[in-house]
């Protein structure tokens, strides 16, 4: 995963002369959160192998992104599936056995409302929580969170989590900005261009993209008709229960006759609540980039890509948008290349 502004550094609690030696273990989990009578509060739980309080989270399992596993690991020590909002920073420190662990954190909410059944379909069911892994949880404020931690080093999280609600950068949807998979090479096709398809490698990209998407909670696609991107957005269509949008405009040939119909389009999903990705061609992302920028925090504008190819094919760029006094604002952005299997 390439980072962005709003994936925060890694807060490293290593001893200054240690030297690895082990793999990186790597681990993901969230900050659940939600707001009771005007009060941000948290949700704790308890691992009684440890017997400390901490945030829920877990090791990748193969094929993993980050987000991935940080949805699925809440999930699994919380007993309900979770969104995942913005991301936190993260923690860097050495396990009893002297290895050095890296653990990523974002923020995330419950999902709970009518509209997030249908990312929700697309992932597998939450099992029942092992009590021997987490005995207790608990909904607390922010003061008496930090108070409970075990951890020192897990405040670091909640501190940025509290500044960001406190901010109004909180509650966030996501607009994802994809670029299709992996296509036959134009040289290579003899057919008309808005058909050239996938290549395998392509369909491979594509299926990855299905569980990165249902953990941000996209509930709605919106696509390029031309078949590879189309392909690139079926398999999450076909998982989620979801029936694209798709649109002329958003081929490399409509946009080049009228760039501004993408950047309304690009303004409509900003404006929106609802959690959605789009998938283009790179000729395409300048536009939608720039609309982004144009849009967002100076420390995420500033570092938005603008060199071509902008992403590699496959490649997602999510974008936080909280929605503000003057108007839909990207707060935090990351880039997400799915592994392939």
């Amino acid at each position: 995963m390439a980072a962005l502004p709003g994936v925060a550094p890694l807060v490293d609690t290593l001893g200054p002369t240690h030297v690895p030696h082990a793999p990186v273990i790597e681990s993901a989990g969230a900050l659940v959160w939600r707001v009771r009578d005007g009060e941000l509060q948290v949700r704790l739980v308890h691992r009684p192998r440890y017997d400390d309080w901490s945030w829920p989270k877990g090791k990748l399992d193969p094929g993993e992104t980050f987000q991935t596993a940080a949805a699925r690991e809440v999930a699994e020590e919380t007993g309900r599936p979770v969104l995942l909002g913005v991301p936190l920073p993260g923690l860097q420190y050495l396990t009893p056995e002297g290895r050095v662990k890296r653990v990523h954190y974002w923020a995330a909410r419950r999902a709970g409302r009518r509209s997030d059944s249908a990312p929700l379909a697309a992932r597998a069911p939450v099992p029942p929580v092992s009590v021997e892994e987490i005995d207790r949880a608990e909904w607390l404020g922010v003061e008496a969170a930090l108070a409970r931690l075990t951890r020192a080093a897990d405040r670091n999280p909640l501190v940025a989590l509290a500044e960001e609600y406190e901010h109004g950068r909180l509650a966030t949807h996501v607009v994802a900005i994809a670029r299709h998979g992996k296509a036959v090479a134009r040289a290579g096709w003899h057919g008309d261009e808005e058909d050239r398809p996938l290549t395998p490698t392509g369909h491979a990209q594509s299926a990855a993209l299905v569980p990165v998407l249902a953990a941000y909670g996209v509930g709605e696609l919106v696509t390029s008709r031309w078949e590879r991107c189309a392909a690139t957005l079926d398999p999450y269509a076909r998982a989620a229960g979801l029936r694209p949008v798709s649109g002329d405009h958003l081929t490399e040939a409509q946009h080049e006759r009228s760039p501004s119909r993408v950047a309304r389009t690009v303004r409509e999903l900003l404006e929106s609540e609802r959690s959605a990705v789009l998938c283009t061609h790179r000729p395409v992302l300048p536009t939608v980039l720039d609309v982004l920028g144009q849009h967002s925090r100076r420390s995420v504008a500033n570092v938005l890509p603008t060199k071509d190819p902008f992403l590699e094919p496959g490649e997602v760029l999510v974008a936080h948008v909280a929605q503000t006094a003057k108007g839909p604002r990207v707060v935090a952005a990351e880039k997400v290349a799915p592994p392939l299997h």
